[in-house]
């Protein structure tokens, strides 16, 4: 299993969104990096789900539904289609995540504009023990 970190504005589409519709296609990626972190993604992954630019937390846990497809939006483009798992009663936010000495070398703190990133399970797990 892998583990990864999607960012998000949730004023375009938020984890509560993703409740709601109970799956979504990730489209638009338009950043190389990001598409192969999305080819790479395989099903039941995990995922964290980062609100980005007004809340800057992760706030969500979903799990990848379905592998590489076309995306809709753009046939030169991949999308994944994530489901989600559960969402954070207690946020994590980036400056938790900043001041967690095992996390200061996550693409999160060091490729800010990436919008798909892989985890190791440590930083994943690290994660997690923040949200409890």
């Amino acid at each position: 299993m892998n583990y990864w970190l999607v960012k998000q504005e949730p004023e375009a589409y938020s984890f509560d969104d993703l409740i709601k519709d109970g799956k979504t296609a990730w489209t638009g990626v338009r950043n190389f990096q990001a598409r192969n972190n999305l080819r790479a993604m395989k099903k039941g992954d995990k995922v964290l789900f980062y609100h980005s630019v007004s809340e800057k937390s992760v706030v969500g846990l979903a799990e990848v539904a379905r592998e590489e497809f076309t995306d809709p939006t753009d046939e030169k483009w991949i999308a994944v289609e994530i489901k989600p798992v559960a969402k954070f009663a207690k946020t994590v936010s980036l400056e938790q995540i900043k001041a967690e000495k095992t996390l200061e070398n996550i693409a999160l703190i060091k490729q800010s504009r990436l919008s798909v990133m892989p985890l190791t399970k440590k930083e994943f797990d690290t994660i997690l023990k923040l949200t409890k």
